[in-house]
């Protein structure tokens, strides 16, 4: 007999009702600090949109009985073609990035660490092997070298570089209050909040421990802690942004440091897919960095298909912005991507109901992957492609490939 038969099943059929869950159980501020976007919000939509424009032609028979969607990426072996995006401070659980490294781990699939995450580098390693290293272009030359070196030491399997960033600024719905760090004031301000929360305030209660908002990737040498948040931000913010030399510059310390594969993250341009491949990268990521960054920018699988058809064959195009469900994966990897990196979705699964929900949400994706193959009877990735799909013309966005037009031409 349960004890409490009005307790809710912590399994979710969808992302969707994760998220609603994760929204149920989160301090407002904190939630709102996860849907983030930027401005009026219209790249974040379109995110999501826009794979709505690509619909399938199931078969009636002739389904293949045994399907695969493993693949390779960034040289490792995946189980399936979902990896996980590297995301900041993910204080929305008390193990935060470590129990998304393992339910990735337990899934067969890779870890992206961001070096604004709120757990070390070492401690997500340990959890996970097969993990990605992610950086910005923060800091000094040297500082950047020493990061990628402890990072290498920890036995990373390869490094992302994030460039896309603008520092775009203001959200027509307002931005949350965040603190810079959880202290009396922080906790006096925002306890009428936190309180209304009391399943997620106990879940770092019954831990002793505070939600951490320091950036311990970031810490120098020696140092007990890295910055705060805000610190990080900052020196990202004041550091001159960097040219293309700068990106093989990066490429080539790696190479020599390391010598596993370099992706560059936030590539959105068929010109700039084109240059990351002559500075001698392993893989790039098509992405607007999930909506946040420059709004307007169009959806990443709208940009994806010029991309991948220009430089597809040189490099490992993978794809990154809203991805929430099995058929996304599988509409990317016809038009082109290796694989996907989801964000937002784990999350969700990570705030509702920790570890077991991160591995639910790749559940969610592995089966629905499954079922959309099945219905297009194919029985490998290496099966997909566009011809299997109705795609609205005018569906694909081509920055960069010399298709413009002028002022006199819109």
């Amino acid at each position: 007999m349960k004890l409490n038969p009005w307790k809710q099943n912590p399994w979710f059929e969808s992302v969707a009702v994760a998220q609603r869950r994760a929204k149920k159980r989160l301090p407002a501020p904190v939630y709102a600090a996860l849907v983030a976007g930027s401005e009026r919000g219209q790249t974040i939509e379109d995110n999501e949109a826009a794979f709505k424009e690509i619909e399938f032609s199931p078969l009636v028979a002739g389904h293949k009985p045994d399907r695969s969607m493993a693949t390779r990426v960034l040289g490792q072996d995946i189980s399936l073609p979902v990896i996980i995006s590297p995301t900041g401070v993910q204080a929305v659980n008390p193990e935060g990035e470590v129990a998304v490294a393992r339910a990735a781990g337990s899934r067969g699939t890779l870890m992206g660490l961001s070096n604004f995450a709120s757990k070390s580098v070492e401690e997500v390693t340990a959890a996970n092997p097969n993990t990605i290293f992610q950086m910005y272009w923060t800091g000094d030359r040297d500082t950047m070298v020493q990061r990628m070196q402890r990072a290498h030491a920890a036995g990373v399997k390869g490094l992302m570089a994030t460039l896309d960033w603008s520092f775009s600024m203001g959200r027509d719905w307002g931005s949350p209050e965040i603190p810079e760090k959880v202290n009396f004031s922080a906790a006096l301000k925002l306890g009428p909040q936190v309180i209304l929360r009391p399943g997620w305030l106990w879940s770092f209660a019954r831990t002793f421990n505070i939600p951490d908002l320091t950036a311990p990737n970031l810490a120098a040498p020696g140092a007990k802690k890295g910055p705060t948040f805000f610190g990080a931000y900052y020196e990202w913010m004041t550091t001159p942004p960097p040219s293309w030399e700068d990106v093989a510059w990066m490429r080539e310390q790696w190479a020599q440091i390391s010598g596993t594969p370099f992706m560059l993250k936030g590539v959105s341009r068929v010109d700039d897919a084109k240059r990351a491949v002559d500075a001698g990268v392993y893989a790039i990521s098509v992405s607007n960095h999930g909506g946040n960054n420059l709004d307007g920018t169009p959806a990443a699988i709208r940009l994806l298909p010029p991309i991948a058809a220009a430089v597809g064959d040189q490099v490992e195009v993978l794809l990154d912005g809203g991805i929430r469900r099995g058929s996304d994966v599988v509409k990317a990897v016809a038009l082109g991507a290796r694989a996907v990196m989801i964000g937002r979705a784990y999350l969700w699964g990570l705030a509702a109901n920790g570890e077991a929900g991160v591995g639910n949400v790749l559940d969610i994706m592995r089966s629905g992957i499954d079922s959309a193959m099945m219905g297009m009877g194919v029985a490998s990735l290496d099966e997909l492609r566009p011809e299997l799909f109705e795609i609205r013309e005018g569906f694909s966005r081509r920055a960069g490939a010399g298709v413009g037009r002028s002022l006199s031409e819109i």
